[in-house]
């Protein structure tokens, strides 16, 4: 797996000041995809051992609340593998924080295909669903298009359908 970008202390892509994480590769290709530089896996730097000590390292920083992890991409769910290991160590080691994970797949796939739903799981928000240029609303907080849903990964798991987030919270 290769990682196209990280970046400390993001107060983008979602709740709270977090490390946001992103990984190369996406089969989507999107029409009007801000991230379409990309979509090739070869792309950006491998995603080593010393990456993950990093991460992990970061999400522990004490002088500032750092709410959790955000995955984006490209498109994480076609990492999974790679994924896997980092996801169960942040829940493991960093029991306090919260990931967050976009996905051009919607929650309904991913509940049938073992492996995505294996590495949701770990994850606490899940924003779903394609861009769509035809839906974009630059005004959507944490999504691009009005087709893409915010949604409670647990909550979801626990009734097997797609549950809204609260953004009220």
């Amino acid at each position: 797996m290769n990682i196209a970008d990280y970046k400390q202390f993001d107060v983008i892509n979602g709740r709270g000041i977090r490390h946001s994480l992103y990984t190369s590769g996406c089969l989507h290709h999107c029409k009007g995809c801000f991230n379409a530089s990309i979509w090739n896996f070869n792309y950006g730097t491998p995603f080593t051992k010393e990456y993950e000590e990093r991460i992990i390292k970061d999400l522990k920083i004490d002088y500032v609340k750092i709410q959790g992890l955000s995955i984006l991409g490209g498109e994480p769910l076609q990492n999974v593998e790679g994924l896997l290991p980092l996801l169960k160590r942040v829940k493991r080691e960093c029991k306090e924080k919260d990931i967050w994970i976009w996905t051009g797949f919607t929650f309904e796939e991913i509940y049938r295909d073992e492996k995505m739903k294996e590495l949701i799981s770990y994850c606490d928000v899940l924003i779903d669903g394609k861009f769509v240029l035809e839906q974009r609303d630059l005004t959507l907080k944490w999504r691009g298009s009005h087709n893409q849903r915010i949604l409670d990964v647990n909550e979801s798991f626990k009734q097997g359908k797609a549950i809204l987030l609260s953004l009220d919270e």
